[in-house]
């Protein structure tokens, strides 16, 4: 399944992939604490998110019960993707060097980012 959020799906996505499950109404109260949406708003996403196959519900009383169908991790790595095709016509490379000069990394993020990249050349070695 191609899995292409808009941003208000990505931040229901986000808020369901922190609680496991919620309800509506715990969506939508998360929801505005960062931002000004009514609850009719947050409902109807939700059930879009729903017919599109990213949510599933499970009825609960008079309410029902939300979960995320869709993988966080899958949704980063198509978005990524997309992302590094839009905007740095498809390469890795220049996506981190541009990350990597805006930013000041620690130590630490430094030596993660090469013990990954010392994954990868490791893989790459064994092909």
């Amino acid at each position: 399944m191609e899995v292409q959020p808009t941003n208000s799906e990505l931040e229901v996505l986000t808020v369901l992939w922190e609680f496991g499950s919620a309800t509506a109404r715990e969506v939508h109260n998360h929801l505005t604490k960062t931002k000004s949406t009514g609850y009719t708003t947050t409902l109807k996403i939700i059930q879009n998110m729903f017919d599109k196959g990213f949510l599933s519900r499970e009825p609960k009383g008079q309410t029902h019960i939300y979960s995320a169908v869709v993988e966080q991790t899958d949704v980063q790595k198509e978005m990524l993707g997309g992302f590094v095709n839009k905007v740095f016509s498809g390469s890795s490379q220049n996506l981190i060097l541009q990350a990597l000069g805006n930013q000041q990394p620690s130590q630490e993020e430094l030596d993660e980012i090469r013990a990954m990249l010392d994954q990868l050349e490791n893989k790459r070695r064994k092909k």
